[in-house]
C-alpha cells in the first residue's frame, strides 16, 4: 500500500531519486556484471493490471482476447530483450490491512455508482478517467500468464515482501512495480511500471541511495522514516502529533515544495539527529498515544527486514514475526497431504484454495453492479449457494465429531453491506453427499472422472443433467452450466437475455482480438453492463469449483477469452432486446442455428422442470433516447415482481436471500398443465423466430 506521501516527495522534491533508464541497457549491464546469467525482472502484477488493460471497452464485461494479446505482446517485448519475467500476485489480505481493504472497497462502491449514473444519463461508457477494472481481472490475469508460459507465483505472505525478498536473493536486475515500499526495502533496483514505455523499454528507476542523500539518512533509517510517515502497521494518525512536533522544530521549512514535503524533510532531520539505536526507538515509542501499542514501531521496522537482514534500530535478538503469513494460521483442513498439494497449487497461482483451507475466510472485491437496480440481487448473493457447496468440499476434513462444518467468514461486497464485520456462512453438503478431496485429487480412472464431473455439477445444483452436459463441447458445457445456474437463481432474467448470452457464445467462435476490438456499440445499457459483469463473476467461481473438484474441465475451457467478449455480448444484448431476428442475431451463420436451438431447448427444459419459466421481456424503453412521457434512460420495471432482497436468517449464521413472488404468481403454485403451457409458450417464441421469412 506504500508510504504516505513518499511518491509525491520523490517525484517533486527529490529529482536525483528518479533516473530515466532503458531496461535493455540495464539488462546488458547485468549480464556484464554476472556473466552467464539471465537478467530477471520481478513484476508486482497487481501494480500492473491497470497498465495492461488497454482495451478501449471496459464496462461491458471485458475484452478478454484483446487483453490476452496485450499480455503476450508485453512478455514478447521483454523476451526479445533477453529479460526473463517473474510475476507475483498477492496471496492474502493481512488482518492488519483489513480496515484499509474495507475502506477502499467502500470508496470503489462510490466510484461505481458514478459510472452507472453516467451510463444511464448518456448511454455511453465513461472516459478513461473513470476507469474501473473489469470483474475477475486479477483471476484471469494469473491464468493468462500461466497460459503464456510465464513463471507466476502467489505469495504466502504480503506480496511486496516476497517480491523484495525474491529479487534480492535471486540476484535479479530489478523490480517492476508502482509501490513506494520498494524504496524502503533494501533490495534490487525499483523500476516504475507507470512510466514504462514498452516499445522502447524506457522507464524511471527510483534510487534508494539518492533518496537517502537528499534526506541525510542511511538506508537502514528508511524503515523508521516509513513508520513515522504512516504504513499499514503504523497508521498515519498514530504518529500525527509527533510529525507536527518535528515540523515545529524544523527551521528549514521552505525546502519542501509543499507542506507534506516539508514534513518529510522535518521527520528525516529528526531521525538524523538521534543515535541509531534501539534505545532511541524506545524513547520515540514513548511519544505514541497512550492507547497505542508501544511495539508498533518495532513491528513496523521489522516488516521491512528481509531474511538475513538486521536493523540498528532493533535489538540483535529481535525475532522476525510481524510479517503475516498464510502458514501462521492453524489450518482448518486436517489432512496434511491434501493441504500440501493445495499449498503447491497456491504458490504456482493455480488455485486459491490453500489460503481458505488455512483461515476459513473468503473475500471478493467490487464488480460493476448498480446498487439502484432492484431487479438484480447482489452478485455475491446470487452465487452464495454455489460457494456454500464449494466450502463443504474444501472443509470436509474439518468437520467436528457431530459432522458440523466450521463457519466461514466472508468479506464480500454487495449493496447494503457495510463490511464492518464478515458474513458468517455455513458450508452446505452436496446433494447425495460430499466426496472427500482425497477421492477427487488423488484417485484416477473413469469412475474418478465421472465423480469429478458429478461433483462440479452438484456445486451448481445441476447433477441430474450430467449426461446432457457431458455430451456438449467442453467450453459450451461450461457456459450452459453457468447460464442454467443464473436463470434458476435470478427470476428477472428474460428470454432475450438468454438469446444474447447464447448468441454471444456461438458467435465468438473464430473471432480474433482485432475483430472484437473493432466492434462499435451504438449505445451502452446499464443492465447489459451488469449482466456482462455477472457472467464473468460466475466464470471466476466456476474456476474455483473446477479446481476444487479435481479439474473435470481443462483450465482453458473456463477461461474468459475462450467463452466471452464484453463488446460482443453487449451487441447481442442490444439486438435481442430490440427484437432482432435469430438470423441476424447469429450473423447469418446456418451452422450455429442447430446448436442454438439445442442449447435453448436444454436450458428451457431444465428450468421448466424446476418451475422456472423463462419469459420474453423486451426492454425497449432502455434503447429509446426520447419518448413522450418518459425521460432519457428510463428502464423497464415489472410492476408485478417483488425484487429479491438480502435476508439474514436469525436462527443461523448463514446468509440467505428469498426470491418472493406476489400471491398467485408463483409457478410452484400453478397446476402442472399451466406450467407446461407457459413453458411451451416461451419456447415456441424463439422457435417461431427461427422460421420467419428473414431466416435462412
Amino acid at each position: 500500500m506504500g508510504v504516505k506521501g513518499l511518491y509525491s516527495f520523490v517525484t517533486n522534491d527529490c529529482p536525483g531519486a528518479c533516473t530515466a533508464v532503458n531496461l535493455k541497457v540495464v539488462a546488458e549491464e547485468h549480464r556484464s556484471k554476472y556473466p552467464g546469467s539471465t537478467p530477471v525482472l520481478v513484476v508486482d502484477a497487481m501494480c500492473c493490471i491497470k497498465k495492461w488493460y488497454t482495451a478501449e471497452s471496459w464496462v461491458c464485461g471485458g475484452q478478454w482476447r484483446e487483453y490476452l494479446s496485450v499480455l503476450d505482446h508485453f512478455i514478447n517485448t521483454f523476451t526479445a530483450a533477453g529479460i526473463k519475467l517473474v510475476f507475483y500476485f498477492d496471496g492474502l489480505v493481512e488482518p492488519k490491512k483489513r480496515s484499509e481493504w474495507v475502506r477502499r472497497r467502500l470508496d470503489n462502491g462510490k466510484e461505481i455508482a458514478k459510472i452507472f449514473r453516467f451510463i444511464k444519463t448518456y448511454k455511453q461508457q465513461p472516459g478513461r478517467e473513470m476507469f474501473f477494472i473489469p470483474s475477475g481481472l486479477a483471476t484471469f490475469t494469473r491464468s493468462a500468464l500461466r497460459t503464456l508460459g510465464q513463471e507466476t507465483i502467489c505469495s504466502l505472505r504480503e506480496a511486496d515482501y516476497e517480491v523484495a525478498s525474491y529479487a534480492l536473493h535471486n540476484n535479479c536486475m530489478g523490480i517492476l512495480a508502482e509501490d513506494t515500499d520498494y524504496l524502503i526495502f533494501d533490495t534490487a533496483p525499483y523500476f516504475s511500471v507507470k512510466e514504462l514505455h514498452l516499445h522502447r523499454l524506457d522507464t524511471v528507476m527510483f534510487s534508494r541511495q539518492n533518496l537517502c542523500s537528499r534526506l541525510g539518512l542511511h538506508p537502514t533509517d528508511l524503515p523508521l522514516l516509513a513508520c513515522i510517515l504512516g504504513t499499514y502497521i503504523v497508521p498515519e494518525k498514530v504518529m500525527g502529533r509527533f510529525r507536527n512536533q518535528c515540523v515545529a522544530s524544523y527551521c528549514a521549512k521552505s525546502q519542501g515544495s509543499n507542506q507534506r514535503s516539508s514534513m518529510i524533510l522535518a521527520v528525516a532531520n529528526y531521525i538524523s539527529s538521534i543515535s541509531r539505536s534501539y534505545g532511541s526507538l524506545i524513547a520515540l515509542a514513548e511519544t505514541l498515544p497512550l492507547e497505542s501499542d508501544k511495539s508498533l514501531l518495532c513491528s513496523g521496522i521489522e516488516s521491512y527486514l528481509l531474511p538475513g537482514q538486521q536493523s540498528p534500530w532493533l535489538p540483535c535478538d529481535f525475532s522476525h514475526c510481524s510479517v503475516a503469513s498464510v502458514e501462521q494460521e492453524v489450518p482448518l483442513c486436517l489432512d496434511q497431504e491434501i493441504l500440501q498439494i493445495a499449498k503447491e497449487k497456491f504458490v504456482r497461482a493455480e488455485s486459491r484454495a490453500y489460503a481458505f483451507m488455512c483461515s476459513g475466510e473468503d473475500e471478493c472485491s467490487n464488480t460493476l453492479e448498480d446498487e439502484d437496480d432492484t431487479e438484480l440481487s447482489g452478485q455475491a448473493l446470487i452465487f452464495l449457494p454455489a460457494r456454500q457447496h464449494i466450502y463443504s468440499l474444501l472443509l470436509e476434513s474439518a468437520k467436528d465429531v457431530n459432522g458440523t462444518y466450521p463457519v466461514v467468514k466472508e468479506w464480500f461486497v454487495y449493496a447494503g453491506n457495510s463490511l464492518k464485520q464478515p458474513d458468517l456462512v455455513q458450508p452446505k453438503e452436496l446433494p447425495g453427499g460430499t466426496p472427500s478431496l482425497r477421492s477427487l485429487w488423488l484417485s484416477s480412472g473413469p469412475e474418478t472422472e465421472k465423480l469429478r464431473h458429478w461433483t462440479f455439477l452438484a456445486c451448481f445444483q445441476l447433477q441430474e443433467i450430467a449426461e446432457e452436459i457431458q455430451a456438449l463441447e467442453a467450453s459450451v458445457a461450461v457456459v450452459c452450466c453457468l447460464l442454467l445456474y443464473l436463470f434458476l437463481q435470478v427470476d428477472s432474467l428474460s428470454l432475450e437475455d438468454l438469446n444474447a448470452f447464447l448468441a454471444q457464445t456461438l458467435c465468438l467462435e473464430g473471432k480474433s482480438a482485432a475483430q472484437l476490438a473493432n466492434l462499435q456499440l451504438p449505445q451502452v445499457d446499464s443492465r447489459g453492463v451488469q449482466l456482462g459483469s455477472l457472467f464473468i463473476r460466475g466464470l471466476a467461481l466456476m474456476i474455483k469449483a473446477n479446481n476444487t473438484c479435481g479439474l473435470p474441465f481443462k483450465a482453458d475451457d473456463i477461461m474468459a477469452w475462450s467463452v466471452f467478449d464484453g463488446n460482443l455480448f453487449h451487441t447481442k444484448y442490444l439486438q435481442a432486446h430490440k427484437g432482432c431476428s435469430l438470423h441476424d442475431l447469429l450473423e447469418g451463420n446456418e451452422s450455429w442455428l442447430a446448436k442454438f436451438q439445442d442449447l435453448m431447448s436444454l436450458i428451457c427444459k431444465t428450468c421448466s422442470a424446476r418451475g422456472r419459466i423463462i419469459q420474453s421481456r423486451q426492454r425497449l424503453d432502455s434503447f429509446v433516447s426520447e419518448r413522450p412521457g418518459r425521460g432519457r434512460g428510463t428502464h423497464f420495471r415489472n410492476p408485478n415482481r417483488i425484487p429479491s432482497r438480502p435476508y439474514r436468517d436469525q436462527g443461523s449464521d448463514s446468509l440467505w436471500w428469498r426470491d418472493r413472488q406476489p400471491p398467485g404468481h408463483s409457478y410452484e403454485s400453478q397446476p402442472p398443465g399451466k406450467k407446461n403451457a407457459a413453458y411451451r409458450l416461451a419456447f415456441n417464441y424463439i422457435l417461431a423466430k427461427s422460421f420467419t421469412a428473414s431466416i435462412f
